[in-house]
């Protein structure tokens, strides 16, 4: 019979995500991740795969938790609300001290080589998944007559999409929620007549 774990898998994964939003994947160590873990390398290889299924687990945590008002804000019942929701719910994520500056899911891949090119497609693929759904949603919204015929909803959701991850950068260049929010305010104040 092994030994029982000595640490609360949870928690570690918990510490990892924090890790890995703060640094990147390239950016994050071994060290980094055991040392914030609480735990050596066998333990987390035995827990949690390689430096890859962790991080892949650290960002499945990210998407149910910080990352949850995204497909929150699909449900809203009108294209703007789903904008707003999508960028008062970035400003909140991004602007909460308690959280590393930037978004996981650009932070994690910004310079990604060419041995953590499944990490970095991965994560365009998710960022595309909300572009392409928000686009959809932002299509149905005018074929039910949200948007006179001069709206391109392909190219209001490139706008939104672009105006959080710019957020996303001013986050983890400081940025404040208060700065964010301002950011989303003045975003939504061009929003289609």
């Amino acid at each position: 019979m092994g030994r029982p774990r000595e640490f609360d898998p949870d928690e570690a994964l918990e510490k990892a995500l924090r890790v890995f939003w703060a640094k990147g994947y390239e950016g994050t160590s071994m060290t980094d991740l055991t040392e914030a873990m609480g735990i050596n390398k066998p333990s987390l290889y035995a827990a949690f795969g390689n430096k890859e299924a962790l991080f892949r687990k650290a960002l499945d945590r990210y998407s149910t938790g910080p990352g949850a008002y995204i497909p929150k804000a699909f449900e809203a019942p009108t294209a703007k609300e789903v904008a707003e929701k999508l960028l008062d719910g970035a400003a909140w994520v991004l602007g909460n001290p308690a959280n590393p500056g930037g978004c996981l899911t650009i932070q994690g891949a910004l310079v990604c080589g060419d041995e953590a090119a499944a990490v970095k497609n991965q994560l365009i693929s998710l960022r595309s998944g909300t572009f392409e759904t928000m686009a959809r949603r932002f299509e149905q919204a005018k074929q039910a007559g949200e948007f006179s015929t001069e709206v391109d909803p392909f190219r209001l959701a490139r706008y939104i999409s672009a105006v959080v991850q710019g957020m996303s950068v001013q986050s983890a260049s400081g940025a404040t929620y208060e700065d964010l929010k301002g950011v989303a305010d003045q975003a939504m104040m061009a929003w289609p007549a």
